[in-house]
């Protein structure tokens, strides 16, 4: 089974937790609420309600979508490393329908990319980048933070998690879809994960579907988000997975919880 489809993308409750100045109080509680059919099935998922993840990032090139990100705070978005982001690149917010403009849209330019030096496109470990955004984004009923998990979070397999994203929905598709995708999916333990992938799993990764939905081309860099203590949290970022989007085949994710060091790091010192 072929590895990167990562790389057909570049072709296409909160409460603050004390003394963490990323999660602010109201983080991951979105003023829209989602409504995830069945806890359902980015393929085989369904469109989301309007608003209702308003930390999901479009990132664009020439005006077209490439990949996804989450926003963490007003002044920072993280994506996965593999996406290749430049500081001409643009980060739209609040948006939903691709096709459609809208006033709730913000498009802000990055006055920094900065990525995981430990970041290795052959084995795809630490796939994880940071935006520094040129302006902050103002923070709206449709443009809010998700929630970081402390580095000690567990998130235990079998949970029910949800990714979004405007990743083909048909990985024969030649378009990704106008409006924003959501699939919900479990997780899976890495010892369950490496049963299908096997020595590629490290401890950097977490993997989630296998239940008949998947992240596909175009979602690379997006949201896994696992409720926890009422609040949406970023678990997994959008990484690689088969080479045809297989809803039967877990996807692989950057897990955050691994990464969270090295994202407090970047943001302090910049």
């Amino acid at each position: 089974m072929a590895l990167l489809w990562l790389l057909g993308c570049l072709a296409l409750a909160g409460a603050a937790r004390a003394g963490d100045p990323l999660n602010a109080a109201g983080c991951g509680v979105p003023a829209i609420p989602p409504v995830i059919r069945g806890y359902t099935r980015i393929v085989n998922g369904e469109p989301a309600v309007p608003g209702s993840w308003p930390w999901q990032v479009s990132l664009q090139r020439n005006g077209r979508h490439f990949c996804g990100g989450s926003l963490i705070s007003a002044d920072w978005v993280v994506t996965a490393a593999h996406c290749s982001v430049r500081a001409t690149d643009t980060v739209v917010l609040g948006e939903y329908d691709q096709a459609s403009p809208s006033a709730d849209v913000q498009s802000i330019g990055i006055a920094k990319v900065f990525k995981n030096p430990k970041f290795n496109m052959l084995t795809v470990r630490n796939d994880v980048a940071l935006l520094k955004l040129a302006a902050p984004a103002q923070l709206t009923a449709r443009v809010a933070p998700v929630c970081l998990p402390a580095a000690s979070d567990v998130f235990p397999g079998g949970l029910v998690c949800v990714t979004t994203g405007w990743g083909l929905t048909d990985p024969e598709a030649e378009q990704t879809p106008a409006l924003l995708q959501q699939a919900a999916l479990p997780l899976l333990t890495n010892a369950q994960c490496k049963q299908y992938w096997g020595y590629r799993i490290a401890d950097v990764m977490v993997c989630a579907g296998a239940d008949g939905a998947s992240s596909c081309m175009g979602d690379s860099g997006g949201p896994l988000v696992c409720q926890k203590d009422g609040a949406w949290t970023l678990v997994g970022i959008v990484s690689w997975g088969s080479s045809n989007c297989s809803p039967s085949v877990p996807a692989v994710y950057a897990r955050v919880t691994e990464l969270r060091a090295w994202i407090d790091s970047i943001v302090a010192a910049n």
